[in-house]
């Protein structure tokens, strides 16, 4: 089936001094435009707020003083047009008085792409959009907060140009060159051959280019409009080869193995990447820790540090793209846990009335979680199935995959995470934990779209529901409760209950924020 598919191109610049100075300014006009979009945004929304208050001092109901207080909040033209008249132009030497105000905010605006202006409005206006249908619960996930204005020297050095697709002044000049409007051309660290190929061929349209700064690198997502052939079901290898689901402690445990050849290969080894970078890290933090705030040699400190946690994503990104890859075109479905990240990384600190404990050791395995990205191998998944004619099966949080048989069907409510080794008291079948958790979630998971539509907020495919639970399945599971997966007996089961887990109380109920 033949399909316009948006595909992003990522290349690593190699731009000169004077264009990477060329680039930082950009960047910052990118930042600037944001927080000055931004800040008129907040403004009318204090100024609503304000006159709420006002009018409930006065006796009226609040929910009837939100109804009668209207403020129009500027969105992208009203903030540009407004720009526009007050923006000055260094260029002209003394700067007259205008009608909005003696201030000029951006004199130099001549000395960049008007489009790092645009785009920048463009992200305020997502930003404000979901905070206010995250506020009212038509966006699904977790809460976003409110819109935080971008701060030089911790918000990403990142802009984005667009350009006319019938006149293209983002284009690729040779294999190893890209012009960017008003920066020039740029050399390119690698090959874009496959780009200007497709671009020649008629097959891709650029439609823009977001360079952004990562560690000491830049880099150019060139995002364009592709023709290509999206298969609508699987090859005959694939086919063949049937089903696969992805484990826990090792970077993946596959219910058979990747490389059919090969039964070792049901298990892909976890790089551990920040513990491999561990050493380094913590010499470079140190030497951060010591300088002193402000100094030149705490910057360069802090470039280092950022350089070093910059290698170890590129290493990660790089593993995850590998398996996926391999995953999506040798097997017809990949099955996968709706595993719930943020819950299982919370941190065990606790309360001042209630303190937790083992502290360091939850920590520990935070971060040996977040090492192995769970949420971003799911979201390549999502995403290269599609690309490759395979399709993504998802299994139940709630389903206790590690604590049923995949034999017969009996469930060990006391296994622990120290017990590596699944013994089934019922047919005897010993087997390695994740390999047997693998082969339930291979036989139980549902492919995705095939569930009923019961979804609390709709359309943004980010979660299952509002709350980041997802629909559960008929079969062993564990009792409702909000937080983190469990994996209780069912009623039926020839387990007896576990006693450790008493039945969770309800969440307290959470005012409802202010809508305006």
């Amino acid at each position: 089936m033949q399909a316009e598919v948006l595909r992003a191109f990522r290349f690593t610049l190699d731009p000169t001094s004077g264009q990477e100075e060329v680039l930082l300014r950009h960047a910052g006009a990118a930042r600037w435009a944001f927080n000055h979009a931004l800040g008129m945004k907040v403004a009318a929304h204090r100024q609503w707020r304000a006159a709420v208050d006002a009018l409930v001092e006065q006796g009226v109901a609040e929910a009837d003083a939100r109804k009668r207080v209207r403020v129009l909040v500027p969105t992208k033209p009203a903030i540009q047009k407004h720009l526009n008249s007050i923006k000055g132009d260094s260029r002209g030497g003394s700067l007259p008085e205008g009608v909005a105000g003696p201030a000029r905010p951006c004199p130099w605006w001549h000395e960049v792409n008007t489009y790092a202006f645009q785009s920048a409005f463009i992200d305020a206006d997502r930003a404000w959009g979901n905070w206010l249908d995250s506020l009212r619960g038509k966006r699904a996930g977790r809460r976003v907060g409110y819109p935080r204005f971008k701060k030089k020297g911790r918000s990403r050095d990142a802009f984005r140009l667009h350009h006319d697709v019938k006149k293209p002044s983002i284009r690729l000049t040779t294999y190893r060159r890209l012009r960017l409007p008003t920066v020039g051309e740029v050399r390119l660290h690698d090959s874009a051959k496959r780009l200007a190929r497709l671009v020649d061929r008629g097959q891709a349209v650029v439609q823009s280019v977001t360079v952004s700064r990562g560690g000491s690198r830049w880099y150019a997502s060139v995002l364009c409009k592709v023709t290509t052939e999206l298969p609508d079901r699987p090859t005959q290898a694939q086919r063949e080869r049937g089903r696969v689901d992805l484990g826990v402690k090792h970077l993946a445990a596959l219910s058979q193995p990747l490389l059919a050849d090969n039964p070792a290969s049901e298990f892909v080894s976890n790089p551990r990447h920040v513990r491999r970078a561990e050493k380094r890290l913590t010499k470079a933090q140190r030497a951060l820790s010591r300088t002193e705030k402000g100094s030149a040699r705490r910057a360069k400190a802090r470039r280092r540090v950022g350089r070093l946690h910059h290698e170890v994503a590129i290493r990660r990104d790089s593993a995850l793209h590998t398996l996926t890859k391999q995953l999506t075109t040798r097997f017809a479905t990949v099955a996968i846990e709706d595993l719930n990240v943020a819950g299982m990384t919370r941190s065990a600190h606790g309360t001042v009335a209630s303190p937790g404990s083992r502290v360091r050791q939850k920590a520990g395995l935070n971060r040996a979680i977040l090492d192995a990205a769970p949420g971003e191998l799911r979201r390549q998944l999502h995403y290269k199935t599609s690309w490759y004619g395979s399709q993504l099966a998802v299994l139940d949080r709630w389903w206790p995959s590690s604590k049923t048989c995949s034999a017969c069907g009996w469930q060990n409510p006391r296994l622990t995470l120290a017990d590596r080794e699944f013994h089934c008291t019922d047919c005897g079948l010993r087997i390695d934990r994740d390999l047997n958790a693998a082969r339930n979630i291979a036989a139980h998971a549902v492919i995705s779209g095939t569930q009923p539509a019961t979804q609390v907020a709709p359309g943004k495919e980010e979660t299952q529901n509002a709350r980041g639970a997802s629909i559960r399945l008929p079969g062993p599971r564990a009792e409702k409760q909000d937080a983190t997966k469990r994996e209780d007996a069912r009623p039926n089961s020839q387990a007896p209950p576990r006693r450790s887990n008493p039945p969770t109380s309800p969440q307290p109920h959470q005012e409802q924020a202010k809508l305006f």
